[in-house]
């Protein structure tokens, strides 16, 4: 299924990996067989790990309590959000910015802690909005977006997922259906953070201070986690243990430059 040896060499050049979690590390609470061994390889190896995740409705925080639970090592530097991400470009782009939130109160605590302002009027003049996976949305908020946006204040999301997948193959909207009710009111368009947009990888080499060349992705799923990593030209690795099959990969337009069986096949090349 894959060249061993090429998995090798690419591994020992690698400062940093990518992880999604859902798929990937643990399939519904439950740590995939191998995975643990993988992460203490890679504590042992001097790569650092990064879980990541579009889904801005809980904070960091929130997440290293429910990946320690299943007794995996880690911490908050092991956990990258799309809040994370957004709230670093803001912080860059416009330090002390007025941001006006489309969000969860958690999500408000995590973008607080940067050099970003949180407002709740549009006589507080923000100058950005911005959109999450609002699991607290009331049409108050919506209203004062809308206003924004169409008086020309810059219009953001922290990733793009239409969907949030739930219990018995259900879902609920996402982020991205948030931001489409306030396209069809205003007429415009969110830019997004999150996978599988490159801005996500492009702040966390910018924060971890490294080069493509030494970021790797991995995940399950071919339009978020590799599509990724094309966009931003770094390597990629799907596991089949989640969404993809070979199937999937051999008609999709996003190729992994590896394909293993899950997470537990680096291993042996480690």
């Amino acid at each position: 299924m894959y060249d061993k040896e090429a998995l090798k060499n690419l591994l020992s050049q690698i400062k940093l990996v990518m992880l999604d979690l859902d798929g990937t590390t643990y399939i519904e609470n439950e740590l995939i067989p191998g995975a643990l061994d993988v992460l203490n390889q890679f504590n042992a190896r001097g790569i650092h790990y990064l879980f990541l995740t579009n889904n801005s409705s809980k904070s960091s925080k929130e997440y290293v309590t429910k990946i320690s639970q299943m007794g995996i090592p880690v911490s908050e530097d092991n956990v990258f959000t799309s809040g994370q991400a957004t709230s670093l470009f803001l912080e860059k782009t416009k330090p002390g910015a007025k941001i006006f939130l489309v969000g969860t109160s958690s999500l408000h605590n995590e973008m607080s802690t940067y050099n970003i302002r949180l407002v709740n009027s549009i006589e507080d003049n923000p100058d950005f909005v911005v959109v999450g996976f609002d699991m607290e949305l009331d049409y108050k908020k919506l209203l004062v977006a809308c206003e924004l946006i169409d008086k020309g204040v810059p219009f953001y999301a922290t990733h793009p997922d239409m969907v949030c997948p739930i219990k018995d193959k259900r879902y609920i909207p996402d982020c991205g259906a948030i931001c489409q009710m306030i396209t069809h009111a205003t007429g415009k368009t969110a830019e997004h953070f999150g996978k599988p947009d490159k801005k996500m990888v492009e702040i966390i080499a910018d924060k971890f201070s490294l080069n493509h060349s030494e970021l790797l992705m991995i995940g399950d799923r071919l339009y978020t986690d590799i599509a990724l990593g094309k966009n931003a030209g770094i390597a990629t690795i799907c596991v089949l243990s989640g969404e993809s099959s070979k199937e999937d990969i051999a008609s999709s337009e996003h190729k992994p430059d590896f394909v293993i069986n899950s997470i537990k096949d680096l291993l042996t090349c480690l």
